[in-house]
This record gives C-alpha cells, sequence and structure tokens, in this order.
C-alpha cells in the first residue's frame, strides 16, 4: 500500500519525530506527508544552545558516539525541553520558597513514592507555570488548558534520509487552500493520485467484470444476449451507465452475461462474494438473505412491493331483478325503514289530540303513520301540520329523505349504467382455502415466501414472460392454469401496462427494498453509486429512462387494488349517512320529548281527574286489572281526546255557536258507504264542541221545521232518531244525551 497510486498523510506525531527515524524506516516512508511545528533554527540564540549542549554532552558522556545519538541539527523536542525547563525556573522565583513537609510516620512500610514529600507551595508554582509567557527557542511559549500552544505548521514530505519542507499552515488560516510545493508521492511520482479507483479492488485489474442475467422475459428490465457479448440494453443497464458517467472518477468496465442466473438470482450474488465477478446489474432484489451473502447493495432504483394480479369477471349484478335493492347495504335499507316509522309516529303523537286529519279509527291513525312518512319519499304528503314541533320534525326529516334519494338515485344509475368488472379471487386466504393454483417468475425471492404463508408448493407455478402470465391467468385453475399471479410491482406494471383489460393487482402489498445494484461488502463504490441513484432520481434523468422502456405513464389506465376497492364500496353503508340519522333522531326525540312535558303541563288537572277516576273504579272492584293499568289506561283515554283548548277546534267551536243560525234549514250529511244507516261520517263528528253537538242543533231544527205525513207517528221517529245522533256524539264528548239536548 505504499505503491504507485496510494497516498499518506501523517499527523505531527510523525513528523516531530522524523530525525529519530532509522534509514531503514525511512526508506519505507519515502513519500510520505506529514506536519510539524514550525521552529526557527537559524536564530543565534539556537545556534548558540546547540553549540553549548554538544560540548556539555561530549564532557558528561565521552564514551558515547555522538554520530548515533546526538545529531548536528537541533530537534523540536529538544527546544521544547529547554524552554519547559525554562519556564518552570521562571515559576519558581515567582512563586514562594516552601519548605517541604515531613512525611508522616506511618506503621507500615513506606514504598519509595510515600518517602516523596508533598510541597507546600505545588499549587502556587503550578499557577505561575500556567501563567508564564515567553519567547522561547521554539518559539513563544504559551499554555492554554495546559496545553502548549503551536503557532503554525510546516507541512514535510519525506524523502531521501529527511523531510523536505513543501508548505507552511498557520492555524487562524486553516480554512484557506494550501500551497504546496511539487510532492513526490509513493511510488516516486509527482504525478497526484486520484485516491481510491475501481483497479483497487480485483487485484489491480483497471476494467470491472460487471455480471448480467440472461433473462427468458420482462427484456425491459435488461436483455442480456449471451451469443453476443456487446449487445446488453434494458432499464437497468441505463441506469447503471447514467450513474457510471456520472461519478467523480472514471470507471472502466465490461458486462459479462451469467445465462443459468435466471432460475436463482441467489446463484448471481454468490458470483461476487466468490470474486467471479466485481459487480451485479439488473433486476436484483434487495433483501435480508442476499445481504447476509457477504455483499452489499446500493440504494434502490425501482418501486418496492409484491403483490398479485388475478383475471376479472363482469359483474352480473346489473341484470338482476333485484338491482334496485343493491345500491344499499342492509344496515341503510333497516335503518331507513326504522327512522321512517319512528318520524310518522312522532308526528301523529304530537298532531293526534290538535289535528283532525290526525284522527279516525286505530287502523286509520295506524296507516297514516305510514302513509305520512313514506309519502315524503315522493314529497306527497297533503296533510296539514298543525304543531310547529311537528313541522320542525318533518323539515328535519324531509332534509334527510332529499340526500338519501338523491344518493339512491346516483348509485342505482351508475350500477345500470356504468360497466363493473369484479375481481375472481380478492383475498389470498381465499386462494388457501380453496386450493386453487398460483404462479410466479422464474428465479424469484417470493416462491419461499409464499411457502412460509401456507401455500402448497405443489400449487405453484412459474412463469417467465407477461404472455405466459396473461395465458395462465385466463385459463384458470381448472383448466391447467392459475388463479393469481405473485410478483414485484415494477413486473406487475408492466404486465398490466400491456393486458389492462382483464386483469386487475389486488390485495396487501407486501414490503420489499426494490432493485438494487450488487457490489462487494465494503467496497466504497456502494456510498458513491447509492448517491448518485438518489441524484438521478430527484432529476428528471430517471423519468426519461422510465419513458423509453416503459411508456409513459398512465395511471387511469389500469385498475389496481384502489380500484378494486371502489368496486367492492359501491353500494351505500349506514356509516355513510350515520350522522345524518343521528341529526333527524335527535330531533325527533327532543320534540317528542318536549311535547310529552307540555301536554303533563296543561293537563295536569284532567290527568288528576282521569286518575282519581280510576283509582274510585278501582276501589269498587269493577275489573281485575291493576292499579298502575287503570291509571296507564286513562291517561290514554284523556289523551286520545281533542284538544278543546287548541286554536284549530276552539276557532271552529266559536264560529259555530256565533252562526248557530247556519245550521237551520240544512240536511245532515250520510256516509252512503257506512254499514250503519243513520251514522254521521267523521268530518261531521269532530263538530261536536263544547257542551252542546252543533249536529243535533241542525238536525234537530230541520226536523221541527219538516211536517210529517199523515199517520206518522213523529215523536217517535224524532226521538229515536235525535237520540241515536246525539248518543254518538255525546259518546265523543264523554256526556249524556239528555244534556246535549238541553
Amino acid at each position: 500500500m505504499v505503491a504507485e497510486g496510494y497516498v499518506w498523510v501523517a499527523t505531527d506525531g510523525v513528523g516531530s519525530f522524523i530525525d529519530r527515524f532509522s534509514r531503514e524506516e525511512l526508506e519505507d516512508m519515502q513519500g510520505v506527508v506529514s506536519v510539524r511545528p514550525r521552529v526557527k533554527y537559524t536564530t543565534s540564540e539556537v545556534r548558540n544552545f546547540t553549540a553549548r549542549f554538544r560540548a556539555r554532552f561530549r564532557r558528561d558522556y565521552p564514551e558515547v558516539d555522538d554520530e548515533h545519538v546526538v545529531r548536528d541539527e537541533p530537534t523540536v523536542m529538544r527546544l521544547w525541553s529547554y524552554d519547559t525547563a525554562w519556564a518552570i525556573a521562571a515559576a519558581a522565583d515567582v512563586a514562594a520558597p516552601g519548605a517541604v513537609q515531613p512525611t508522616p510516620q506511618r506503621r507500615t512500610a513506606l514504598t519509595d513514592l510515600d518517602r516523596v514529600g508533598v510541597s507546600a507551595t505545588g499549587a502556587a508554582l503550578l499557577k505561575a507555570v500556567l501563567d508564564t509567557s515567553f519567547d522561547g527557542m521554539a518559539g513563544k511559549f504559551t499554555l492554554v488548558d495546559g496545553q502548549l500552544q503551536v503557532a503554525a505548521y510546516e507541512v514535510v514530505n519525506i524523502v531521501g534520509r529527511g523531510a523536505r519542507t513543501v508548505g507552511l499552515w498557520t492555524a487562524p488560516d486553516s480554512t484557506k487552500a494550501l500551497k504546496l510545493k511539487h510532492i513526490l508521492w509513493p511510488g516516486d511520482t509527482l504525478s497526484t493520485p486520484k485516491g481510491w479507483t475501481p483497479a483497487s479492488q480485483n487485484g489491480g485489474n483497471p476494467v470491472l467484470r460487471v455480471a448480467v442475467p440472461v433473462k427468458h422475459g420482462f427484456k425491459q428490465f435488461v436483455d442480456a444476449d449471451p451469443e453476443n457479448s456487446s449487445r446488453f440494453t434494458g432499464y437497468c443497464i441505463d441506469v447503471f451507465d447514467e450513474v457510471m458517467r456520472s461519478l467523480a472518477y472514471p470507471v472502466v468496465y465490461n458486462y459479462v452475461p451469467f445465462p443459468n442466473s435466471s432460475d436463482a438470482y441467489d446463484m448471481l450474488v454468490d458470483l461476487v462474494r466468490q470474486g467471479e465477478a466485481d459487480a451485479v446489474v439488473g433486476d436484483v432484489t434487495i433483501t435480508a438473505s442476499r445481504m447476509d451473502k457477504g455483499v452489499d447493495f446500493t440504494m434502490p432504483f425501482t418501486e418496492s412491493g409484491w403483490a398479485m394480479v388475478v383475471a376479472v369477471r363482469e359483474d352480473a349484478g346489473a341484470s338482476c331483478m333485484w338491482v334496485f335493492l343493491q345500491p344499499l347495504t342492509t344496515s341503510l335499507w333497516l335503518a331507513s325503514l326504522a327512522f321512517f316509522c319512528f318520524t310518522g309516529f312522532v308526528v301523529w303523537v304530537i298532531e293526534h289530540r290538535v289535528n283532525p286529519e290526525f284522527r279516525g279509527t286505530p287502523s286509520q291513525q295506524f296507516g297514516l303513520i305510514f302513509y305520512f312518512a313514506f309519502s315524503t319519499l315522493v314529497f306527497s304528503h297533503k296533510e296539514k301540520l298543525e304543531s310547529n314541533l311537528s313541522r320542525l320534525v318533518v323539515i328535519v326529516w324531509v332534509f334527510v329523505v332529499l340526500i338519501l334519494t338523491s344518493s339512491y338515485t346516483a348509485s342505482l344509475t351508475s350500477m345500470l349504467t356504468v360497466q363493473k368488472l369484479q375481481p375472481t379471487v380478492t383475498d389470498v386466504r381465499e386462494l388457501q382455502r380453496w386450493g386453487h393454483n398460483i404462479g410466479h417468475q422464474e428465479g424469484t425471492f417470493i416462491k419461499p415466501l409464499l411457502v412460509k404463508m401456507g401455500f402448497d408448493e405443489r400449487r405453484m407455478k412459474k412463469y417467465s414472460t407477461v404472455e405466459e402470465y396473461a395465458d395462465a391467468l385466463s385459463r384458470g385453475s381448472a383448466n391447467g392454469g392459475v388463479d393469481a399471479m405473485f410478483d414485484e410491482i415494477p413486473y406487475l406494471k408492466l404486465f398490466l401496462s400491456q393486458y389492462c383489460d382483464g386483469y386487475m393487482m389486488v390485495g396487501p402489498v407486501y414490503k420489499t427494498d426494490g432493485f438494487g445494484f450488487v457490489f462487494p461488502r465494503g467496497s466504497p463504490m456502494v456510498s458513491d453509486v447509492s448517491r448518485e441513484i438518489l441524484r438521478l432520481a430527484e432529476g428528471e434523468k430517471m423519468a426519461r429512462i422510465e419513458k423509453a422502456w416503459f411508456g409513459e405513464p398512465d395511471a387511469g389506465a389500469c385498475r389496481s387494488s384502489s380500484s378494486a376497492a371502489a368496486v367492492g364500496s359501491s353500494n351505500l353503508s349506514f356509516r355513510s349517512f350515520g350522522g345524518l340519522f343521528l341529526i333527524t333522531g335527535v330531533v325527533s326525540i327532543l320534540m317528542l320529548l318536549l311535547y310529552l312535558a307540555t301536554f303533563a303541563y296543561r293537563e295536569r288537572d284532567e290527568l288528576r281527574a282521569a286518575e282519581a277516576e280510576a283509582k274510585a273504579e278501582a276501589a269498587s272492584g269493577s275489573g281485575s286489572r291493576s292499579a298502575s293499568v287503570r291509571r296507564m289506561r286513562a291517561w290514554l283515554q284523556h289523551y286520545d281526546r281533542k284538544d278543546l283548548k287548541s286554536p284549530t277546534f276552539k276557532t271552529w267551536n266559536d264560529d259555530s255557536l256565533r252562526n248557530g243560525s247556519e245550521f237551520a234549514g240544512r240536511t245532515p250529511r250520510w256516509n252512503a258507504e257506512s254499514p250503519r244507516n243513520g251514522t254521521p261520517i267523521a268530518g261531521e263528528e269532530e263538530h261536536a264542541m263544547g257542551g252542546r253537538s252543533p249536529l243535533s242543533v241542525y238536525i234537530s231544527s230541520e226536523m221541527n221545521t219538516s211536517s210529517p205525513p199523515e199517520g206518522t207517528p213523529v215523536s217517535v221517529m224524532g226521538e229515536s232518531f235525535e237520540q241515536r245522533v246525539e248518543g254518538a256524539a255525546a259518546s265523543e264528548m264523554g256526556r249524556s244525551p239528555a244534556s246535549q239536548v238541553q
């Protein structure tokens, strides 16, 4: 690693001790670049110190060979040592001299270190040393945080038996570019090395061997011709070529086809680990098991994940005779029916005592509840509402009905006019439950994952081309094909771009890391190539490459799992209208409670009277009902009566009494369809007001003004007829016929 093409840069720990290295050590370090503190050796002080040092050393150690121990030139460490001794001596003059404290006597034996005394002025001496600053032999002597500060460094190049200064570096100007002299690099070359090159990873061979799989299908991704070594095309090839051109250093490579790699891509990855290939370029998916083979993958350059594609069939629901039920789910149908009945009931409860149109026989009132509620579907309700509470309930309900009918109409129209396609299989568990055949691409890593999911390996079939995919899916398991094809997202998108009409991507997308390039473990090219892949994806070049091989992407051209979900959720559910039902339900309940509270407060005297009557009846022993049942029955009987205090009946009663002469000379109206002759119609029965029946008034007047034929028992006929009519009115008003005649 000290040959040509390599660079060694060492710290000052090497540059400061170059004079201590032997000749053999310097021979191995030729071309190394290092730094050392800058010292001016030509000053008079340094020369004087050098001469005195040599003389003193020879006098004290005459037996030592000066050639091996003392060099001719002074070193940085010698000058620093002299400056340090001078700093301590100067600090000792500043600090007050103090005696050495005696060592305390102990019973146990002491070490030599324990016998050393402790200076009483140690702290003062240390502070004086740290504060000392002067111009020494090696330059300015200054300590900062206990460290000697160096003003400048020399950049040296080890050449021959020493070091040659090639530049100067000062700490304050560290951000500026250094101007260096020519450096003799390892290998005795003056050309600046380019650093790491691909040739350094394959034994110095400057040409990389790039393995390319030979595929039988999906050649849009990679197409290698084993008979023509110069013909390599495909999406993966174009991406790799563009990345190599974008690197900061030149890379020379040759593509090498591997015909047997399509059956198992794991074998292709092993070629890099075994040294038979320097890289792998192709549709190789990044998996954890392949990374454990002693290789490194770059960043992925394709979309990740794998899923399944199934055939689709036309939805036969549009031709069903019950298609009108499909726009709404069962829960929404039941909820709508319940709210229709509940709304009609609330309106009837509020309007029954004050509105003549909500009165009648029990069957009529029961039918009116359903008729009024369901007539709001077509907004044909004609009943006039008298209470503001019921009007508010109906307003909110009509708004809900408007939205519900509009949504129903839109959904039904879509079902009858738009062609619906349903996938033949929608769930992986369905394939496992019925034992259907499934397919996958040859050489894919998905097969062991399918086995791990519980699929029978005997039901798996491998295919190579998009044409084989389409043929197998169209035939199905019953005819020797498959019902689902599992593959990675890029392959499935390519398949759907060519066979869009009859197939659909459904089910979940299982995550993977996409396609990546393979390099040896620890290769510096991995980070460089990954960085260029990201830059390529962020720009327009990647999009142009994809367009060249796969065409212009069209999001609406083919169906996917999202469209399949839309087909499955075309009918409206209760969750979609839960907020509307909540609003109308809350309003109806509040209005009902408000009406019942108002009724109980306004009719409190009548309710007490009815309750007292029920208690009296219970005390008399008539009937076998309990007191609570009698009380409830009395309340309901009172509720069933007309509210004579309401503006509707009160206005009618006042006008009838004030203009009572209107009834003179008028004949009563009879219900011709009634099975009972002489029974007034329901509308005339509703005229009974106060203590007198208007019906009995005008009947009596007409009977008195008409002369019966001769021989007819007038008194008997008049009495019988009048009693029958007044008896019907009295049963409604709770009064006796005799009081009405009076």
